[in-house]
């Protein structure tokens, strides 16, 4: 049975995928946590931006954040955001679609300065796209 995932998309009803139709193409992630070790941390955020690419040429560009804390009376949080691009998607689309949803979801609520991470993010994202020919 093929791997599959449900991607949440910014204004619209999930998607649900077959990981081998649809390729991850570029991505980007960060992690940062309290502490000196990962295990040992009482607080986690997670940072993720990806692009998936169908053969037939439409494209989700998608994003994922959370925080956790194990700190009592602190709340988790976890915030997604997603577009789904129509077959013939440009990549100048793409790396707008990439820019939209880091905005967008850089401006939900995060822990003390971690929406400024999605910037570096976006580029990072934008850059691992397949090179183009010259």
């Amino acid at each position: 049975m093929p791997d599959t995932r449900t991607i949440t998309l910014t204004g619209r009803r999930p998607v649900k995928i077959n990981d081998d139709q649809w390729p991850l193409i570029a991505s980007a992630s960060d992690k940062d946590w309290d502490g000196q070790h990962e295990c040992q941390a009482n607080c986690i955020s997670k940072w993720f931006v990806g692009v998936r690419q169908h053969d037939d040429g439409r494209a989700i560009v998608y994003a994922t954040y959370s925080y956790s804390s194990n700190w009592v009376n602190a709340r988790d949080f976890a915030s997604k955001r997603g577009v789904l691009l129509s077959a013939g998607a440009s990549d100048d689309d793409i790396n707008s679609a990439i820019s939209e949803v880091c905005d967008d979801i850089a401006s939900a609520e995060h822990k003390d300065d971690d929406a400024s991470r999605w910037d570096g993010l976006m580029h990072e994202c934008v850059a691992d796209m397949p090179a183009e020919s010259l």
